[in-house]
């Protein structure tokens, strides 16, 4: 497997829309490998997710994986998911507000309101069918990345620009607060 390079925020490949892919091209074997490489880089970055075009390959493809990940230890695990030209389909009007970073935006955090539960459909790796529904911050996680694939960046969702701070500036002023809201709400959403 390969290591690929991660895109930072000014990059133009950052801000294209990806383009959606054929079930033909997805079982091209190197199409296979560079999904393996994408799992890679994330999981070698410590990454909750890595869109496809945040390394620099402009067509809809996601990885997300929650595992014990200590840049978000309060995150409820996801087990690996690859969702292939993903719709996000909001399931209520109910939203939340998510402390986010991004790998693209390194050393960043700001409060990005999100959907509460959202619907998730698209292909699998394996071209079937892909269908699941998101709740809480694990919905948050599916809006983060997908959002990717529009040219969209956290950043450009935060409510609240004096809301932005580092990640060490995070934790020594926001994570206390932040938690005491965050946790009732993963309880009660479950995730």
């Amino acid at each position: 497997m390969t290591l690929l390079k991660i895109a930072q925020i000014g990059h133009p490949v950052l801000r294209e829309r990806a383009r959606e892919l054929t079930r033909e091209e997805l079982l091209d074997p190197e199409m296979q490998q560079f999904i393996d490489d994408l799992v890679e880089t994330m999981r070698d970055a410590s990454g909750a997710g890595l869109a496809a075009i945040q390394v620099h390959r402009t067509v809809r493809i996601v990885a997300i994986e929650v595992k014990d990940n200590p840049r978000y230890p309060y995150k409820p695990n996801i087990p690996l998911t690859i969702v292939v030209n993903p719709v996000l389909t909001p399931l209520s009007e109910e939203r939340f507000d998510n402390y986010e970073g991004c790998l693209s935006v390194p050393n960043l955090r700001g409060l990005v309101e999100r959907y509460a539960e959202v619907s998730i459909t698209g292909m699998e790796r394996d071209g079937t069918p892909f269908e699941r529904i998101a709740r809480g911050l694990g919905a948050g996680t599916f809006q983060h990345e997908c959002d990717h694939l529009d040219g969209v960046l956290f950043i450009d969702r935060v409510k609240d620009p004096k809301s932005l701070s580092t990640w060490t500036e995070f934790e020594r002023h926001h994570r206390p607060a932040f938690l005491e809201k965050i946790l009732p709400f993963v309880k009660k959403m479950g995730g």
